[in-house]
């Protein structure tokens, strides 16, 4: 039900191999018009990206203080490499393609990057950016509404027609009617939250008898 970032990925990204050099990697990013691209060992595998600033970094003061801290010195190794496996930032921020959106959402703020490698079987596969995980966004209202009854309400918790009805506003989606039990309401506001283009969900659902309720019949409850 939730999109994946595989949904929303490029494809095919740009990457470049150890031993690919600084004029190459400069006029790359230059002539595709991106900031960074990965690097990938002879099995496909993500081992470091080169970004623009690790470039620019040999514009800057290539020898370090005499107590420089570990910045200092990683800056001044870029400002004299030659190489993409000396100019780059390991390890990378990887994320499995299979893994949601809201999971990619909280690892870029978390590492505070632009974008993160996409990997399947540890190879990878694409690129997925914050504009990207944006993207969902722009999906039309009407189309999040009838996701919402066909494939939740009516496809998954077998809601016959009339008992619930979707509006669907910028993305904030309201529910409204009354459905047999507490955990079908439940179950109806989490999964409306997943689809792509949710901004908001107002539960107003309303429940004919609690199931989180158990009444033991000995008791005569």
């Amino acid at each position: 039900m939730c999109s994946t970032v595989s949904e929303v990925m490029t494809t095919d990204p740009i990457a470049v191999t150890p031993d690919t050099g600084y004029k190459h990697l400069a006029a790359l990013m230059a002539r595709q018009r991106i900031s960074a691209v990965p690097v990938v060992d002879d099995s496909g595998a993500p081992i470091g990206v080169v970004s623009e600033a690790d470039l620019l970094a040999r514009f800057r003061d290539p020898r370090p203080a005499f107590f420089a801290g570990h910045h200092a010195k990683d800056e001044s190794r870029k400002a004299q490499a030659l190489l993409a496996r000396d100019l780059m930032t390991a390890p990378v921020v990887t994320i499995a393609a299979g893994a949601s959106l809201a999971a990619a959402a909280i690892l870029l703020a978390r590492k505070h990057v632009r974008r993160l490698f996409v990997v399947e079987d540890a190879k990878l596969v694409g690129v997925v950016s914050r504009r990207d995980l944006l993207s969902s966004f722009r999906r039309p209202d009407e189309e999040i509404r009838g996701e919402i009854e066909h494939d939740i309400l009516a496809g998954t918790l077998w809601v016959t027609p009339g008992q619930a009805s979707v509006t669907v506003a910028d993305g904030v989606v309201t529910l409204l009617g009354r459905l047999d039990n507490r955990g079908a309401v439940e179950r109806a506001g989490a999964l409306s939250s997943e689809v792509p283009g949710v901004v908001d969900v107002r539960n107003r659902l309303d429940f004919v008898w609690d199931d989180d309720v158990i009444r033991p019949a000995s008791l005569g409850i």
